[in-house]
């Protein structure tokens, strides 16, 4: 994930359990079966690294967070602190699982690589993130603020959101037989405010900026997305679009 953000474990568990519950679906399109070695690649603080674990899997997973990793632990799950571009196995796994993490990665081809390596032959890689046109609104405020401020938002900007046409050809160049890959569109009802949804996922953003400037930023970004994202009854929506996908080595 983006070494510019900070993953507090408690507030995104309050804040942003929904996206690993929107991402239970994308276990049934993994299959776990008992005896299954697999590995959860950004496993954040493990809530659906524990669910395969529970179907009879050996699971071992991984994420940049040391505060999400020791979350993880807290659950008893074998967790590694690990960047998922330089994965550290061979042939290991039966099974690669991913959710709302490979956005955050910027070289797509060091991950699906490494994938490659720690899957065992006829192994699968099954997963879900950001695809093409996920939370653009948001996004196209967050680079305007920035560029008000006279900062190219792109040095900023942490997201790799894919076509669905571009990621299935990354897969099939490293070596991957694609079975299946759609993008979904999601627009997500969030928990609270937007400024909250800001303050965790935005953080690169708000970064960039000097610390006096950050709160107008963020009062500035959620006025400009208020009327698109903000129903009559104060209620938020996030403009998500997922890409989910099932490949085979």
């Amino acid at each position: 994930m983006s070494p510019t953000t900070s993953w507090d474990p408690e507030s995104y568990a309050k804040n942003a359990r929904f996206v690993a519950e929107l991402g239970e679906p994308l276990l049934q399109l993994l299959d776990p079966k008992p005896g299954e070695s697999i590995l959860d690649l950004g496993c954040g603080d493990g809530a659906l690294t524990e669910k395969i674990a529970a179907a009879g899997c050996c699971v071992i997973g991984i994420d940049s967070s040391l505060p999400q990793v020791a979350a993880a632990r807290r659950r008893g799950l074998a967790v590694l602190v690990m960047d998922g571009q330089r994965l550290g196995f061979k042939q290991r796994f039966d099974a690669v699982f991913t959710n709302a993490a490979l956005h955050w990665i910027k070289q797509p081809e060091m991950v699906i690589a490494g994938v490659w390596s720690c899957l065992k032959p006829g192994g699968r890689f099954v997963g879900e993130f950001g695809g093409q046109g996920n939370v653009a609104t948001i996004r196209t405020a967050l680079h305007a603020g920035l560029r008000r401020r006279g900062i190219d938002p792109w040095t900023a900007d942490p997201w790799y959101y894919p076509s669905p046409a571009e990621y299935s050809d990354l897969l099939r160049q490293i070596g991957f037989t694609v079975e299946y890959l759609e993008s979904i569109p999601r627009p997500t009802p969030l928990p609270g405010d937007i400024s909250i949804w800001l303050e965790i996922f935005a953080q690169p953003f708000t970064k960039a900026v000097d610390e006096a400037e950050r709160e107008s930023l963020v009062a500035e970004v959620r006025a400009e997305l208020a009327p698109k994202l903000r129903g009559t009854e104060g209620n938020w929506v996030a403009d998500y679009v997922r890409l989910r996908f099932r490949a085979i080595k």
